[in-house]
């Protein structure tokens, strides 16, 4: 079931170690229950099956991997976990530090059964939104795909609403999510500036798109296009099954924004496709995509490997090579992976003859 609240305005700023543009949100008070403890300052890395083949791409003209196409990499995996600082919510109730369970999938080196290292960087940087009650998990063979073309995929866990958290997750705690990720992206570039540790000169700041499906789809929703919660770090957004949420502090889609890139199941019961279709309808974005994916439910284009999930694994990909890589080229890419019979279609900039329908927002 979706709780809904009521909204209050405030704005909320954070000092982080990177200059982020600040977030002005509608932070509500987390239920009380689970409290992730204060995490050790460890870290584990490990290499990872690369998903969708059982070789790598062909090698570029010079034999280096090609950023941007899948399976040019194998990929690791990463973990850490930050501590966003206890500071005032937006009606002045205190809100306790923040801790951020981090995963991050990342090129390799080499054969994931020789080494962990990453390959040389820096990276285009894809931030990932997972849905309420998740964690990265679910989301890997996807994930782990767009790692294999050269991206490092940032994973934020949100503390009062995540995997671990059990019955205690509130959807509340959401209109403190998207200032959570852009505080987590933060960290993680500051670690790559830092010149010290595993991620060290890994990441690139200019190359920054994020994505997130359902509540994490809400979330970068309000950073694509809510007043309360731009990051002009962004230069690319995919919403996934996602919708507005309704206590967000500001108002949606008031101005053009990036590009933005939604996905949607026909058949989706818990977001209803008209969640999406408002969006996308609403949306002054000068590019903005709606992918179709015919009778799919809410998770099958997300979670494991099938004719729904290569569909969206490979048109966001191209998405995300065309507004934050530059390629203009990917844009056919786009249009050939999301148009399929009696599978998929792929409308742009308001086509597509979608209404504008229930949504249970």
């Amino acid at each position: 079931m979706r709780i809904r609240t009521g909204p209050l305005v405030m704005a909320l700023a954070v000092a982080v170690a990177l200059t982020v543009t600040a977030c002005a949100f509608v932070p509500s008070q987390p239920a009380a229950g689970k409290q992730r403890p204060e995490p050790a300052r460890t870290t584990t890395a490990k290499a990872t099956p690369t998903p969708h083949a059982t070789q790598l791409a062909a090698r570029g003209p010079n034999g280096t991997p090609v950023i941007g196409v899948a399976h040019s990499y194998w990929t690791g995996y990463y973990t850490t976990t930050f501590t966003e600082p206890a500071h005032l919510g937006p009606d002045h109730h205190a809100l306790p530090a923040r801790h951020l369970l981090t995963q991050i999938w990342y090129p390799l080196a080499g054969n994931p059964k020789s080494t962990t290292r990453p390959a040389p960087g820096p990276f285009p940087v894809i931030g990932f939104a997972p849905g309420f009650m998740q964690c990265g998990g679910p989301y890997g063979d996807l994930l782990k795909y767009w790692a294999s073309a050269g991206y490092v995929i940032v994973t934020v866990d949100f503390p009062h609403a995540d995997c671990e958290v059990g019955s205690a997750a509130t959807e509340s705690d959401l209109l403190n999510e998207p200032y959570d990720m852009s505080y987590d992206l933060a960290r993680v570039l500051a670690l790559s500036a830092s010149g010290h540790g595993l991620l060290a000169g890994l990441l690139n700041g200019s190359e920054l798109g994020i994505a997130g499906q359902s509540d994490g789809g809400a979330v970068v929703a309000a950073i694509l296009g809510n007043t309360c919660c731009t990051d002009a770090r962004v230069k690319a957004v995919a919403v996934e099954s996602g919708d507005e949420w309704p206590p967000m502090a500001g108002q949606y889609f008031t101005r053009p924004t990036v590009p933005v890139l939604f996905s949607q199941g026909s058949a989706d019961v818990i977001n209803p496709p008209g969640c999406s279709v408002t969006m996308y309808l609403a949306d002054r974005a000068p590019a903005r995509y709606y992918l179709d994916l015919f009778g799919a439910s809410h998770t099958e284009p997300y979670w494991g490997v099938n004719r729904y999930e290569q569909v969206t694994a490979r048109v966001t990909l191209a998405f995300m090579n065309r507004y934050v890589l530059g390629q203009k080229t990917q844009a056919a890419v786009m249009s050939q992976q999301g148009n399929v019979s009696g599978l998929a279609a792929l409308y742009l900039n308001g086509a597509g003859g979608l209404t504008d329908t229930y949504c249970n927002t």
